[in-house]
């Protein structure tokens, strides 16, 4: 339970937290941002790690203190992002055949492995770059993306295109919006918002499918 509540309060005052960070460790900031950008999507384990809202924090953090140049930590943090989803890829690309040519398991079952494989052929892409921009799906699209072998470089490609994208927008939404009184005086729903609203696209594929599945 301390731990849960130690995380959330990372992730609902990580203006705070980022400003302490960076007093305190300086230069350190870049790399430490670095690797849980990178963590976050580069080992299924780590989905918990916060996204979208330390990328806005830090755009905010960057526009109030100067001490963070926002043009290197786009370029750090891109690189980061799209290394970890490479990573991910690797790994799920080298273990899922394994698992999945195991037999007697219903859930690690060989269709399973063809059906992801021609999903990821059909719209491989589009799932990439989409992905990245959902809590928890951009943690496992590379891995699934990897088990059900995407052709590497179409994988990068777009996970390159992801990548520019989802830090682009919430790292300079921060740095532009993130110190504006009202946003700063609430900082903590905002974080809410826009947790809230990168898991609202996932929640409607899932209710689409589920309450309307003949939809074309």
């Amino acid at each position: 339970m301390d731990f849960i509540h130690g995380f959330v309060e990372v992730v609902l005052h990580l203006d705070k937290h980022l400003h302490d960070i960076t007093a305190n460790y300086g230069v350190w900031t870049y790399a430490i941002l670095m690797l849980v950008v990178f963590a976050e999507t580069g080992f299924v384990v780590t989905p918990f790690l916060p996204g979208d809202s330390l990328l806005f924090a830090t755009g905010a953090v960057a526009a109030s203190m100067g001490t963070l140049d926002v043009t290197l930590v786009f370029a750090l943090l891109f690189v980061s992002a799209v290394a970890g989803n490479f990573s991910n890829y690797k790994i799920g690309r080298y273990l899922g055949p394994a698992v999945f040519n195991k037999k007697g398991s219903w859930f690690f079952n060989e269709e399973y492995l063809v059906s992801t494989q021609r999903y990821f052929t059909r719209f491989g892409g589009k799932t990439v770059v989409i992905g990245r921009f959902l809590p928890i799906v951009r943690t496992f699209a590379p891995f699934i993306a990897g088990i059900g072998r995407m052709e590497t470089g179409k994988f990068v490609k777009y996970s390159v295109v992801g990548a520019i994208l989802w830090v682009g927008f919430f790292l300079f939404a921060g740095f532009f919006f993130g110190n504006i009184p009202a946003v700063k005086r609430h900082f903590s729903t905002v974080i809410l918002a826009i947790i809230f609203i990168s898991i609202l696209p996932a929640a409607f594929e899932f209710a689409r499918h589920k309450y309307f599945p003949s939809e074309k």
